[in-house]
């Protein structure tokens, strides 16, 4: 009767935990992250009788988590992928809808302005029209700011979202590495783990692994060492490793982040926070909030150098030549924290050529012997030269590097030439007056000429302006007939480019042969002449007056469609529609990214699911079943009982 009691106690007691089981997976089914858990039965062992093994009953070899690693990773990478595209989505998206929208965006603003000087030019005299174009570039320079405010304000939110993350990802480490002590004083019986323990710390790297990429290795004892990046540890075992967040050694309103030691923080390269709304952050800042100010930044400081170099070819409407129509653009420059003390490194550099600009970031180092500018983008490298430059400024991609001081071994700057641009980007005058809408020379032919040549009004370009080039007196032309040449030119070098565009140079001194429809050049100024001249006729080039002209206005503005953007390649419109057109195909991208991620997550969360989530319809069947073992053990039990009391009547 003993085994009788004991075989129908043991079946008991594991129909009592199958119940027990059982209840604990429904009552869990909506917890996140739970798995369910089975009950691994196994029979004790039987006694010998002399007849044969007698069974004894039945134990509880194991609560089983049912949890499969492979599908598990499967999903968290899938998780990582979608955190990380859709927070580069939520981002890249306000930039998309900024640049496109038709009421903030640049576009309208750069009509306008150039409007502005299309209705001066129709009115020069006008002082009415002249303050009209200076209305339109103030609203100009506002828009940029606008825009460059806004896209400041989204580096803000990023810098916090970063701080953030970083302080969520320690909470997390600190929970597992917490976990990883509990399971491992826990575990001392392999076969006998906590389970609801190991599920809340998968869940848990489940939510880290949200934040940025995790990579999750087994150490002893049931503990987990996780990493990120290329093996950067954040729990090693029952410990967690802080990071923490800073600014930038060259750029304080940018947030790093890294290994937090005692007063310094180890910065980490962005390369290795990849994955998760972390990740996803960095690619947003990397390759669409940078590159976007940039780009804004391009399209002011383009602006800004191109339109002032023209207008300096003027005459305002004081008969003065132009000077700045904007405000130089000053480049930012970012000296490390960490460069020597006994450092005096001093760099000056201002855009110079708009049409060089890149767009790109550079850094600047000193190995003791060169000082190197290295373009990020590509890698190109610059030397400094000579170097100490003794005031002599080097052009390198449209910026003017002057750099006085005493470097030391190590040193590091960084440049970034537009960066802030537009924010930069001011009106240099107030007073319509200044506006240099006039040519600085005029041409006529006297009307006492016999012959047909006639003269094109004439034009300057940038040579002009250099020393001993520009007019102080009339210069007089008069033509021989007989030796088919012109003479009366100053003592400089005269270059004659004919219809199809073959030129000679005519030294100083020297008479210059006439070639009807020809472009005459010489000291920066152009001209024209066509037709058939008479003996002795004159053609004179002399000084503008600056009043009711419009010559330089009109070429003003001819720089709305001008290539003098990007090497010429592009004009200020067309480099603004790049922009639109590169941050519109990121965001169209990222769109498709993120609905194929949303398809991933649910496929891989739908397989996990099949193996470790809760089916009430196959716990409500096991909940039968348990019941009724627990029905018929008991039933067992009853009848041992009952015949035990037989015997003792018998007894009796």
């Amino acid at each position: 009767m003993t085994a009788l009691f004991g075989i129908a106690k043991s079946g008991l007691m594991a129909a009592q935990t199958g119940l027990t089981t059982t209840g604990h997976n429904i009552a869990n089914a909506a917890v996140p992250g739970y798995s369910r858990q089975t009950v691994i039965q196994g029979t004790t062992p039987p006694v010998n009788l002399g007849v044969g093994f007698i069974g004894t009953g039945t134990e509880v070899a194991q609560v089983k988590r049912v949890y499969d690693d492979f599908v598990n990773k499967q999903l968290l990478g899938v998780q990582t992928q979608q955190a990380s595209v859709d927070t580069y989505l939520k981002q890249i998206s306000q930039i998309d809808n900024m640049l496109a929208d038709a009421t903030v965006g640049l576009s309208p603003a750069l009509q306008g302005f150039f409007k502005g000087i299309q209705d001066a030019n129709s009115a020069p005299a006008s002082s009415a029209s002249r303050q009209a174009m200076l209305s339109a570039a103030e609203t100009l320079t506002a828009r940029f700011h606008t825009m460059n405010d806004r896209l400041q304000d989204l580096q803000n939110g990023t810098n916090s979202a970063i701080t953030a993350n970083v302080s969520e990802l320690n909470a997390f480490a600190r929970r597992v590495a917490d976990l990883n002590n509990q399971i491992a004083g826990l575990s001392i019986d392999p076969s006998r783990i906590p389970n609801d323990l190991l599920d809340q710390r998968d869940q848990i790297i489940s939510e880290m692994n949200k934040v940025i990429k995790v990579t999750v290795t087994q150490a002893d004892n049931h503990m987990l060492n996780v990493s990120f990046g290329s093996g950067q540890p954040l729990v090693v075992g029952g410990n967690s490793m802080a990071l923490g967040v800073g600014t930038s050694d060259t750029d304080p309103s940018r947030v790093v982040v890294g290994y937090q030691t005692q007063n310094k923080l180890a910065v980490l390269p962005d390369s290795v926070l990849v994955g998760g709304q972390l990740g996803g952050l960095m690619q947003f800042r990397n390759e669409g909030l940078d590159k976007a100010q940039n780009q804004l930044g391009l399209i002011a400081a383009g602006l800004t150098d191109t339109f002032n170099d023209q207008h300096k070819l003027g005459l305002d409407q004081n008969g003065q030549p132009g000077g700045n129509f904007f405000k130089d653009i000053q480049a930012y420059v970012g000296y490390d924290r960490d460069n020597a003390d006994a450092s005096t490194l001093d760099i000056q550099a201002t855009v110079v050529d708009g049409g060089a600009l890149t767009g790109a970031d550079y850094d600047m180092t000193f190995d003791g012997t060169n000082l190197v500018l290295t373009r990020r983008t590509d890698g190109q490298q610059t030397t400094i030269t000579p170097f100490p430059q003794g005031g002599v400024p080097q052009v390198i991609d449209g910026v003017s590097f002057n750099i006085t001081g005493v470097p030391m071994a190590g040193d590091r700057a960084e440049i970034r030439p537009t960066y802030f641009a537009a924010s930069q980007m001011a009106v240099a005058i107030s007073d319509g007056t200044k506006i240099a809408l006039a040519a600085p020379i005029s041409t006529s032919t006297p009307s006492t000429n016999t012959g047909k040549a006639k003269m094109s009004p004439g034009e300057v370009d940038a040579n002009y302006l250099l020393p001993g080039n520009t007019l102080v007196a009339p210069v007089n032309l008069t033509y021989d007939l007989a030796s088919n040449t012109l003479s009366g030119f100053p003592a400089v070098d005269v270059t004659v480019t004919d219809e199809a565009g073959v030129a000679t140079v005519f030294p100083a001194g020297t008479p210059v042969t006439y070639t009807s429809g020809a472009k005459i050049s010489f000291s920066g100024i152009s001209f024209t002449l066509s037709g058939t001249p008479g003996d002795l006729d004159k053609f004179d080039i002399k000084p503008g007056s600056g009043v009711g002209d419009n010559r330089n206005g009109v070429a003003l503005a001819a720089l709305q469609t001008k290539n003098t953007m990007l090497g010429g390649t592009a004009s200020y419109q067309s480099t603004y529609a790049g922009l639109v057109n590169t941050i519109g195909n990121r965001t169209r991208e990222a769109e498709i990214n993120s609905a194929a991620m949303e398809t991933a997550v649910a496929q891989a969360t739908e397989v996990q699911q099949s193996i470790s989530g809760v089916n009430l319809d196959e716990e409500a069947a096991n909940l039968i079943r348990y019941q009724q073992a627990y029905q018929a053990s008991a039933k067992v039990m009853a009848t041992a009982a009952t015949l035990f009391d037989t015997l003792l009547s018998l007894g009796g």
